[in-house]
């Protein structure tokens, strides 16, 4: 399984290329390491978190930093089985962050406090896929 924890150089850029000036939601599908894997010398290396206990961790160093930024987590789901796409794609976190603007993300993902938090996110996660979207109206119809 190819693995995605940190976006690249070129996808970064094209999400700072779209407008910055309107809300944003952020899908997040998340599948964790079993064993956290911390850089060695880490304070947390031998530790022998789970990847959910690192992730945990990395949500609760960042709660403060996305309240203040008027963020929050729109929704919550468990995952149960994929219907149409990979089969062998699993996810441990399914959820939905919304961003007031996408500044206020790269103030987060900017911020001293996160930088320093993020390398729970990164002990923790397998592989993950983060999809910025912009909110729509909802409707009865699909389409």
């Amino acid at each position: 399984m190819t693995t995605f924890i940190d976006p690249d150089r070129a996808q970064f850029e094209a999400f700072k290329s779209l407008d910055r000036d309107h809300p944003i939601e952020m899908l997040n599908l998340v599948k964790f390491r079993e064993k956290a894997e911390y850089p060695t010398g880490h304070e947390l290396a031998d530790a022998g978190l789970s990847g959910a206990q690192a992730y945990r961790k990395y949500g609760s160093e960042t709660a403060p930093i996305i309240a203040r930024l008027g963020a929050s987590i729109l929704w919550r789901g468990a995952f149960q089985t994929t219907l149409i796409g990979p089969q062998d794609e699993t996810w441990d976190a399914v959820f939905i962050a919304r961003y007031p603007t996408a500044h206020a993300f790269l103030e987060m993902v900017t911020d001293p406090v996160y930088q320093a938090a993020v390398i729970h996110r990164q002990a923790a996660v397998e592989t993950s896929r983060l999809i910025r979207c912009a909110p729509t109206e909802g409707g009865e119809a699909f389409g």
